[in-house]
């Protein structure tokens, strides 16, 4: 077996393993079972074959490969078009919707992890060839490392404190401590918030965070993730009974309002805390020349 076969193979069985580590389907149900997993090894195939290739073409004086690589992107940059234009048709269908910045969240994921995986298999090949096989696999492993690196992004509890929030109807106005919410008119629908609402109060933790609490986004995020892991109290056509985050302006705190298939306060907290932060939603204000930043 020649070096440069010995080096593809290398690269694309660890391409393919980074591929199937980055795969996961959670309580979000995305990627699908089966179909939408078959489809996303795929490409995760396709990506780590072109990685691995490259190394020996380049070696090889053969500069096309560069013009695949730019072909690659461009087929991600697609199926990063194809999972914001799915995600979106089906948000119409849920009880309460990721919305959009969740949705753009999730479909860079996909277009970036597999630039990840060519990443990976382009590393082993490397190693492969102008090295030996033992620094190849070396190379893949410290690569497959990098990529769970990147699959742990934040989540709620590291740039917020998450605690329980008293629920108080006030004529037809409801509060979450001293926080406004809406206006409820219905006798019928203020029983039902007082026997099933959870509320919760989200502080962030320093400028940072109230100014990227505070996108509308971030805060939909939040309501999808709770309401999909905890369940949530209402069907369609009920505009009364539906999950709400309003904003106390002057403190930058969240009071958050859950209907839950369950009241359960703890695991309320629990799931709040483990929200990711979206890249999308993501600010950084102390960074600016007048707070104090570099920029």
């Amino acid at each position: 077996m020649t070096v440069y076969v010995t080096a593809i193979l290398s690269g694309t069985l660890f391409g393919f393993v980074a591929r199937v580590i980055m795969l996961r389907t959670d309580y979000r149900q995305y990627p699908t079972y089966r179909h939408g997993k078959v489809i996303h090894l795929a490409l995760g195939f396709i990506a780590a074959g072109m990685g691995a290739v490259a190394v020996p073409a380049l070696k090889e004086n053969n500069y096309t490969a560069i013009t695949f690589l730019a072909m690659a992107a461009q087929q991600f940059r697609d199926v990063r078009n194809m999972e914001r234009e799915t995600l979106s048709q089906l948000d119409g269908m849920e009880l309460v919707p990721r919305g959009s910045a969740y949705i753009e969240g999730i479909a860079m994921v996909f277009e970036g992890r597999n630039y990840l995986v060519i990443f990976t298999a382009f590393l082993t090949s490397l190693g492969v060839v102008w090295f030996n096989i033992w620094v190849g696999l070396l190379l893949g492993t410290i690569s497959l490392l990098v990529d769970l690196w990147f699959m742990s992004g934040h989540h709620l509890a590291d740039i917020a404190r998450v605690k329980e929030g008293e629920i108080r109807i006030e004529g037809e106005s409801l509060y979450v401590n001293q926080i406004y919410l809406m206006n409820v008119g219905l006798v019928s629908n203020r029983e039902i918030l007082e026997k099933h609402a959870v509320g919760l109060v989200i502080e962030p933790k320093n400028l940072d965070s109230a100014v990227t609490l505070a996108n509308l986004g971030q805060r939909q995020a939040i309501l999808h993730d709770a309401s999909v892991i905890l369940g949530v109290y209402r069907d369609s056509g009920e505009p009364a009974l539906v999950p709400l985050i309003k904003r106390d302006m002057d403190t930058g705190e969240l009071g958050v309002l859950l209907l839950p298939q369950r009241r359960e306060m703890k695991k309320a907290i629990q799931v709040v805390e483990r929200v990711p932060v979206l890249e999308t939603a993501l600010r950084l204000p102390k960074e600016a020349k007048v707070n104090g930043g570099k920029e």
